[in-house]
């Protein structure tokens, strides 16, 4: 195994496969411009690792169980300006594309894409420049695939976070501990979901977290 320089930028991995993660660092292993210094299996407990752990570069899914990728990344970048952010995942929708280089990542790849696609991507990002997948072409994007929120009234990040959790089944109580809000809060969020999105229950509620990318399958 090849041991990381002094200089060696600090990668915190996120993802919630095992195997993946594996993958990825031993092909990082191989790369003595990186060292891994972690993993996150969740998307609430990303913001936390960061402050742990510095890393320089951060590989993140967007399918995260707690919190979605999209949202982590405008979490990050709103503490870390300087953060870069690879995006590695296996969502083929443009508009999540799109949705994660609006929030601040320098790139996107596919989780079915050759190693060398990824090795790239970091080396792009490493220099601060963006790289997107060969096989995606956002510039074909039709802002129409995304869904519309009834009344045209966008939903808050902390909104998003609890759309999420309560499409995964989360009971309130949970969603406050996690979230560490009130319980009070949490029905205040869930009733304006309700309102915003003319949801009258937590099925039509995850129906809308799907619509919305919030959730993936």
């Amino acid at each position: 195994m090849t041991l990381a320089s002094a200089s060696a930028l600090r990668v915190l991995i996120v993802e919630d496969h095992a195997l993946l993660i594996d993958g990825i660092r031993n092909l990082l292993a191989s790369q003595p411009r990186y060292e891994v210094v972690g993993t996150v299996s969740d998307g609430l407990a990303v913001y936390e690792a960061c402050q742990r752990l510095a890393p320089d570069m951060v590989l993140l899914d967007l399918g995260l169980p707690g919190m979605d990728g999209i949202d982590v990344i405008h979490q990050l970048r709103r503490r870390w300006e300087a953060l870069r952010i690879v995006v590695v995942t296996a969502s083929t929708e443009e508009h999540r594309g799109r949705a994660a280089l609006s929030a601040g990542a320098l790139a996107y790849v596919l989780k079915q894409s050759p190693q060398q696609v990824l090795l790239a991507a970091l080396q792009h990002a490493a220099l601060g420049k963006s790289y997107i997948d060969p096989a995606l072409k956002l510039e074909t994007l039709d802002a129409a695939e995304r869904a519309p929120i009834p009344g045209d009234t966008p939903l808050t990040l902390r909104e998003r976070q609890v759309l999420k959790l309560v499409a995964e089944g989360r009971r309130n109580r949970d969603i406050a501990e996690l979230l560490s809000i009130s319980l009070k809060t949490v029905e205040t969020h869930r009733l304006n979901l309700m309102r915003k999105l003319d949801a009258h229950n937590a099925a039509e509620l995850s129906n809308w977290a799907r619509r919305l990318g919030v959730l993936e399958y």
